[in-house]
């Protein structure tokens, strides 16, 4: 550790002949995994809002008319006399997005393991509020468009878009308790669950049953797999592959091929941890024993093959599932949602107009209601209602007034409320519109609205009263 401040190519003192490259000390860094969750979610919610303000800027700027051909330019897959087309947007809706589930689907399956989910007790609070949270803004939405088309908007103001929520209040890290934070993601996670039971049963095309029974026989492979213990990426990979495009034809969004693909994966590592740790005693004596000071790892047979078995190891060591979520967070985090933000969230917007909008469509109404006051009411009241009957407890350090400031931040509904939109108007064009209005403004009346009272009822850490 007295080396870290040693630079590329320098030495000193006991670390004679070691050399240091900036992404080397990487390897001195230990996060838990709810912080690297977090980490990674801050950095997410910010690039979600770059993607979000340049999707607009094209859309309303010089390049608008090249930004509305690019996505929707056609792409095809063929093989034979089969194919396979789709327009830009919907290969990254439907496809691109599919990745983004499957993390989901690992995250809600490691919370209800061994997560703040596992426990009952201490994850009444979150699901009592996420439900809230979802019922009363799709009421609300329906008192406001309770007719025609726009009715099956109800299930948009229902999604909280963890990375930006968690991002906001990641801000506050110094002036809210830890507890909140977890207290914010738990909710977050099962409001994941819930968008995706509604897109699931709610939101599908026609059932091609044929297509849905090979669906579940390819499930039924992936339960196959984990069963017998199959540890390796590859076969599940390939599987899912089918899985998606058999949910594709059957009329079931194809992306639930990725939160089914994420719940198969094993959740056991092959080593335990004491046999791990004997091992790794054993091969580093051999490391110890192997080296010859000056002598390049390259030229070394002996330390080369120790240094592998470690790698074999600490990949086995490891759950499939733990292993899989570390790898594919980063490039779902920082790839695949502010692309999805770049492909969707670029509307036409007249400034001076925008607030008229929302005010005169019952859709933009709807959604911006459902989301500010429909998450407010439906989190703090059903957390209300679940302290009153002894059912849940607050967590550690907070008090009930940041628990309803947190409700206000669950209202930014970005990435799943945009998805949702997609579904339910993707065939009414002035709809769709509407409703991406409303999550915008939403989104930001929330965040807003939620960091001013967090900043105010908070203090920071050490200051006193908490």
């Amino acid at each position: 550790m007295g080396a870290m401040g040693i630079g590329p190519g320098e030495t000193g003192g006991s670390g004679r002949g070691i050399l240091y490259a900036p992404w080397e000390r990487a390897f001195e860094r230990i996060l838990t995994p709810f912080e690297e969750f977090i980490h990674r979610q801050t950095t997410s919610g910010l690039l979600l809002m770059v993607s979000a303000v340049l999707a607009l800027v094209l859309a309303n700027g010089p390049f608008a008319d090249l930004y509305h051909r690019l996505i929707h330019l056609p792409l095809g897959i063929s093989l034979g006399g089969w194919s396979l087309e789709k327009t830009l947007q919907h290969w990254v809706n439907d496809g691109l997005m599919a990745f983004f589930f499957f993390v989901v689907g690992m995250e809600l399956k490691r919370e209800m393991l061994v997560g703040e989910l596992a426990d009952l007790r201490q994850a009444a609070l979150p699901i009592v509020a996420a439900i809230g949270g979802m019922v009363v803004p799709a009421l609300i939405y329906l008192a406001i468009a309770p007719d025609g088309a726009a009715q099956r908007g109800w299930g948009v103001p229902m999604a909280t878009d963890i990375a930006f929520a968690v991002g906001v209040l990641a801000l506050l890290a110094a002036r809210v308790p830890r507890a909140l934070i977890t207290f914010l993601v738990a909710l977050a996670i099962v409001d994941d669950l819930g968008a995706v039971l509604v897109i699931a049963v709610f939101y599908t095309d026609d059932l091609a049953f044929a297509w849905l029974a090979a669906a579940g026989a390819v499930v039924a492979v992936l339960v196959v797999f984990n069963l017998a213990g199959v540890r390796r990426p590859v076969p599940y990979f390939l599987v899912a592959v089918l899985l998606w495009f058999a949910l594709l034809k059957s009329g079931v969004h194809a992306t639930l091929a990725g939160v089914i693909g994420g719940f198969t994966v094993p959740a056991l590592p092959r080593y335990d941890p004491a046999a791990f740790s004997a091992q790794v005693r054993r091969l580093m004596a051999r490391f110890d024993v192997s080296h010859r000071p000056g002598e390049s790892i390259l030229t070394n047979d002996e330390l080369r093959a120790v240094v592998q078995a470690l790698d074999n190891g600490v990949v086995a060591v490891q759950a499939p599932l733990q292993r899989l979520e570390h790898i594919w967070h980063q490039p779902v985090a920082f790839l695949v949602i502010p692309v999805f933000a770049l492909f969707n969230a670029g509307i036409p917007l007249e400034i001076g107009t925008v607030a008229g909008t929302v005010l005169a469509h019952p859709v933009a109404l709807g959604v911006t209601v459902g989301l500010v006051a429909g998450k407010l009411l439906g989190i703090t009241g059903a957390s209300w209602v679940a302290l009153r009957l002894g059912v849940a407890v607050l967590p550690a350090g907070t008090r009930f007034p940041q628990i309803a400031a947190v409700s206000l931040l669950a209202g930014i509904g970005f990435t799943m409320s945009i998805f949702i939109a997609e579904l339910a108007f993707g065939a009414e064009p002035q709809l769709l519109l509407m409703a991406k209005i409303g999550i915008l403004m939403a989104s930001l009346l929330s965040g807003a609205a939620g960091f001013a009272c967090l900043w105010l009822l908070g203090a920071p850490r050490g200051a006193g009263a908490r």
